[in-house]
């Protein structure tokens, strides 16, 4: 994690990172822990994978091979993740991202100013 993440994160700026299970792991055992919130997105089936990869016709067969292979263990580590969101259709799985967002934003230690917040309710019931 870099200190740009850091400053982001500083800011109250959500952030979000691509990174394979390793990169996970790593950013569990940094500072940044407390922050990160770990999100797996699955493929709905090994071949739609395939044929996902595939159409975007970026790659060679060679290269698709080798991803296929990755894929396998990257997807052997979802358990380690807080979420799994599987990819079935593309708007159902950002609106699940969202609502995931948001589920953790509302977190209270995720707000900032809550405590403070709470405290001046409770001065608005001693002024009653």
């Amino acid at each position: 994690p870099s200190a740009p993440v850091e400053a982001r994160l500083a800011e109250g700026r959500d952030v979000i990172l691509d990174i394979d299970w390793q990169g996970g792991q790593q950013v569990r055992r940094s500072k940044l822990a407390q922050d990160a919130v770990a999100l797996f997105i699955l493929p709905p089936s090994i071949a739609d994978l395939e044929r996902r990869l595939r159409m975007r016709a970026q790659d060679s067969d060679e290269v698709i091979a080798g991803r296929m292979v990755k894929s396998r263990d990257e997807i052997s580590h979802w358990g380690e993740y807080d979420y799994v969101v599987i990819n079935r259709d593309i708007a159902a799985s950002e609106a699940e991202l969202v609502t995931i967002l948001q589920a953790e934003r509302a977190r209270a230690v995720r707000q900032p100013g809550l405590t403070e917040f709470v405290r001046g309710l409770n001065r608005e019931f001693e002024a009653r």
